[in-house]
């Protein structure tokens, strides 16, 4: 499975590789056509496989807060939020290589009450400061344990930001709501009174690693 994100990357793709190998075919210099060929596999076997989309099973739980994104956990810090929450907290952000899954799902149930995109600049993705510095989609669920926020990230490769939520979109644990294509990190912010399930350097899988729960 596909995800729908990924529909357009996918044809042009193919059909970059469907030149090369036509292109390969009445090429008679082996140094010209056995490259022509691999480079035409390597590039519709990464673009499918960027752009997966397996199913997956969240929590049957709803005092729990989920990764919003595969990955590993880059840096859990305590901040204070001036943007949705308006008080100290703790943010978990995760980075995703080009090799994980890349659709981004929803952390938890609730309704979305602030929304935000920012250009800004294109720093590493495990840059301390490209949350607040880099291009990003802010978005502020509030749900029956208190308000979550949590962001897309641009980094210095991935620049095409996508998600169809809107202000008012009632929205469900684990459901896919967009992506950052071709890397980069996803960050949730959730208040001090979460307990938090995960540490720096452990992986997760998006709509089904517990990063935070609540009592």
């Amino acid at each position: 499975m596909f995800t729908k994100y990924g529909y357009s990357t996918i044809g042009i793709a193919a059909i970059i590789s469907f030149i090369l190998l036509i292109v390969s075919i009445f090429t008679q210099n082996v140094y010209i056509k056995y490259p022509l060929i691999v480079v035409a596999i390597f590039i519709l076997v990464f673009t499918l496989n960027f752009f997966r989309d397996p199913d997956r099973t969240p929590p049957n739980a709803d005092n729990v807060i989920v990764s919003p994104a595969d990955g590993k956990v880059l840096i859990i810090k305590e901040v204070t939020d001036e943007r949705f929450l308006n008080e100290k907290a703790w943010q978990v952000s995760i980075f995703m290589s080009p090799l994980n899954v890349h659709v981004n799902r929803i952390p938890i149930a609730g309704k979305v009450d602030y929304l935000k995109y920012i250009k800004g600049e294109y720093l590493v993705a495990y840059h301390d400061k490209a949350d607040v510095r880099n291009e990003r989609s802010e978005f502020g669920i509030t749900s029956k344990y208190g308000k979550v926020l949590f962001t897309q990230v641009a980094g210095m490769v991935a620049r095409r930001i996508v998600y169809d939520l809107k202000l008012g979109d009632s929205v469900n644990m684990g459901e896919r709501f967009g992506m950052i294509k071709f890397g980069s990190r996803v960050d949730v912010v959730v208040p001090k009174k979460w307990n938090l399930k995960v540490k720096v350097n452990d992986l997760t899988t998006a709509g089904e690693t517990i990063l935070f729960d609540i009592k």
